[in-house]
C-alpha cells in the first residue's frame, strides 16, 4: 500500500547551487546518494527547501526528471506541484514527467489568501486532474493562510486521490482533529522536524523533514524508535539533535541547512536571492554542534 511506503521520514531535497547560481546536478546526485545511504524512508522534489519559487518552469521539469532517473527505483518519490494559480498547478501536472513518481505534494495556495471554499475546490481540481495521488501541504507561516481540520477532512473524504497530509500549522490540537477524525489510511505527516515525536506520539505517521538533509542517519534512528512505538529511546536520541535542527531554522529555510551542508562539505551553501547564505555565526555554530553531537 502506498500509504506504508510513505509513512517515516520523507526528506524535503535541496536544490544545490553553483557559485554561479545555476543548479549544480553533480551536487544534487550526491546529496540524492547521501540520503537514500543514510535511509530515508522516501525523496520529495521541489518543495519549500529546494527553493522552487526561485526555479523557472524548466528548470522544474528538468530536475524532476534528474532525480527521478538518479533514485532509480531506490526509495519512491514525491513531486512537488503546487502553486497560487490552480490553472498553473495543471500546467505543471501537464508538463512535468510523473511517470517515475509514486505521490504529488501539493501545497494550499500563497498570498491570494483563499477561503476554505477557495482551498477545498483548488484541491478538488488538482484531485480530478493528478494522475498520481496527492499529500496536502498546509503551512499557514508561508501561505497567509491555514487549512481548517474541517477542510482537511472534506478533501480526505471527499477526494479518493487524496491519500495525506503534511501539517505544517505547528497547532497540535489541529492536527489531532485530523488524526482522529481521518478515513482509513490517510496519512498524517508533521511539516516541522521538531515536532515529528509529538505528532507521532498521537497516532501521526511520520515527517517530511528538511534535518534528514543534514542528517539522515541519525534522523532516522529518532524516526524509527517512534514507528515502532520506544518514545522513550527517540525523545532520547532526539535529544543530541534537538540544538542542531533549531539550528537550522535560525535563519530561515533553506538558508540554515544550506549552511550545515556546506560546513560538511557536502555542496556550496549558495541560495539564489532573495534568499542569502548562512552568517558567519551560524557556520561556526554548526561546526561547534556538528563535532559535539558527531553528526557527519
Amino acid at each position: 500500500m502506498l500509504q506504508h511506503k510513505l509513512a517515516g521520514v520523507g526528506v524535503a531535497m535541496i536544490t544545490p547551487f553553483t557559485a554561479e547560481g545555476r543548479v549544480d546536478y553533480e551536487a544534487l546526485a550526491r546529496m540524492i546518494d547521501y540520503v537514500i545511504e543514510g535511509g530515508v524512508d522516501y525523496i520529495v522534489a521541489l518543495g519549500t527547501t529546494a527553493e522552487t519559487p526561485t526555479l523557472y518552469m524548466p528548470e522544474r521539469a528538468v530536475i524532476a526528471m534528474f532525480i527521478t532517473n538518479h533514485i532509480a527505483g531506490r526509495v519512491p518519490l514525491v513531486i512537488g506541484c503546487g502553486g497560487n494559480s490552480t490553472s498553473e498547478v495543471l500546467d505543471q501536472l501537464r508538463e512535468f514527467d510523473l511517470r517515475g513518481a509514486d505521490a504529488i505534494l501539493s501545497v494550499t495556495p500563497y498570498y491570494n489568501k483563499p477561503s476554505q471554499e477557495g482551498l477545498y475546490q483548488h484541491f478538488r481540481t488538482v484531485a480530478e486532474h493528478s494522475p498520481l495521488p496527492v499529500i496536502l501541504y498546509n503551512i499557514p507561516g508561508r501561505a497567509g493562510v491555514n487549512m481548517t481540520a474541517e477542510t482537511t477532512l472534506r478533501c480526505a473524504r471527499d477526494f479518493d486521490k487524496v491519500i495525506g497530509i503534511k501539517e505544517a500549522s505547528g497547532n497540535i490540537d489541529q492536527i489531532q482533529q485530523i488524526i482522529d477524525r481521518r478515513p482509513d489510511g490517510f496519512l498524517v505527516l508533521s511539516g516541522d522536524d521538531g515536532m515529528v515525536l509529538p505528532v507521532m506520539q498521537r497516532g501521526g505517521d511520520g515527517v517530511i523533514s528538511v534535518a534528514a538533509n543534514a542528517f539522515p542517519a541519525r534522523f532516522m534512528q529518532c524516526v524509527n524508535h517512534a514507528k515502532a512505538g520506544n518514545f522513550a529511546q527517540a525523545e532520547a536520541e532526539f535529544a543530541a539533535l534537538d540544538e542542531a535542527v533549531k539550528a537550522l531554522f535560525a535563519e530561515g529555510n533553506p538558508t540554515g541547512v544550506k549552511c550545515a551542508l556546506s560546513v560538511m562539505g557536502k555542496i556550496g551553501p549558495a541560495l539564489r536571492l532573495p534568499l542569502v547564505e548562512g552568517s558567519a555565526d551560524l557556520r561556526e555554530r554548526f561546526r561547534r554542534l556538528i563535532a559535539e553531537y558527531d553528526l557527519r
